[in-house]
């Protein structure tokens, strides 16, 4: 399940995009069109920013930007950034691989079946972006 932060990123992301030729947008707007809360909002945003998808302009006409293109920051990417991995399990998982404790990963039917559900989603998220959304 997308967390809430998760959720909250993408509709700012997608308003972004859709407002991108506008220039650096202020978070009190995003804040308000999205209704999203203003804190919460502020910290995904340099979270993003620290990430390199976002940057930021103080001062008069300030605000946040995309630092890489909509086109080019894909669903998963952003997911992994913000969240960590999007596998259901960690032993599943193709960036933060944990093996699981007291579990025989080559007679797991549970981890076969959930790799199958990793790569079944990946195959869609790795392929959609922020400009697919709008």
């Amino acid at each position: 399940m997308l967390s809430k932060k998760t959720q909250y990123a993408f509709k700012a992301l997608m308003y972004m995009a859709q407002a991108e030729k506008d220039g650096p947008i202020l978070i009190a707007e995003i804040a308000r069109k999205k209704k999203i809360p203003i804190k919460f909002l502020e910290n995904i945003l340099l979270e993003l920013k620290n990430a390199g998808v976002l940057d930021s302009k103080k001062g008069k006409g300030g605000g946040y930007f995309f630092k890489e293109r909509p086109k080019d920051i894909t669903l998963a990417s952003s997911m992994r950034k913000l969240d960590g991995p999007i596998a259901l399990l960690p032993c599943v998982s193709l960036n933060f691989y944990e093996r699981c404790k007291n579990c025989d990963e080559k007679n797991c039917a549970l981890r076969d079946t959930l790799i199958l559900a990793r790569d079944a989603t990946l195959r869609i998220l790795e392929k959609k972006t922020v400009a697919d959304l709008v």
